[in-house]
C-alpha cells in the first residue's frame, strides 16, 4: 500500500472509533448501552418484532457466547425476554419487553440527532452519495474476495 493509502485507512479506523465512542457516551444518558442499542434495533426491525438468538447474532454480527451473556445482563433489566423456541427446544427466541421498547423509543430520537450532529452534519448531499457509492464498492469488492478465498478464508 502506499503512504496515502494507509493514511486513509487509519483516518478511517481513527474515525470510526472516535464516532463509536462519541455515540456510546451520548446514549448511557439514556440508560443504554451501544450493545443493548444494537440488540434493541434489530428485534425492533424484525418483522415479528423477535428473532432467535443465532439469527440476532447474525444480524449484529456478534459471537454467540458474547450474545448470551449480553442478553442475560438485559434480562436482569428487565429490558428482553427469552423463551424457548417452539419449533426447536435446543433455540431460544428473544424479544423485547415493553420496558425495552420504551427505553429503545427513549434513546432512538436522542441518538439520531447525535448521529445527525457528529456524521451527518459533517458532508454535503454530494458527499453523501459519493461515500454510499464507496462504502457499497468496498463492501462488495471484500465479500467478492472472501468468497474467492473460499472456506478457509483469505491467504
Amino acid at each position: 500500500m502506499t503512504p496515502g493509502e494507509l493514511a486513509t485507512w487509519r483516518l478511517l479506523l481513527d474515525t470510526t472509533a472516535d464516532l463509536r465512542r462519541t455515540l456510546g457516551a451520548e446514549l448511557q444518558a439514556s440508560n443504554v448501552t451501544a450493545g443493548d442499542y444494537q440488540v434493541m434495533l434489530a428485534l425492533t426491525e424484525a418483522g415479528s418484532r423477535r428473532l432467535r438468538s443465532a439469527e440476532l447474532a447474525a444480524a449484529i454480527d456478534w459471537e454467540r457466547s458474547r450474545l448470551s451473556h449480553h442478553l442475560g445482563r438485559m434480562e436482569r433489566r428487565g429490558l428482553i425476554r427469552r423463551d424457548e423456541c417452539a419449533a426447536d427446544s435446543r433455540g431460544a427466541e428473544v424479544s423485547l419487553t415493553a420496558e425495552g421498547a420504551r427505553m429503545f423509543r427513549a434513546a432512538a430520537g436522542p441518538h439520531l440527532r447525535a448521529v445527525k450532529r457528529y456524521f451527518a452534519d459533517a458532508l454535503t448531499p454530494e458527499q453523501f452519495g459519493a461515500l454510499g457509492e464507496i462504502l457499497q464498492a468496498v463492501r462488495d469488492h471484500h465479500r467478492s474476495a472472501v468468497a474467492l478465498a473460499g472456506p478457509g478464508g483469505p491467504r
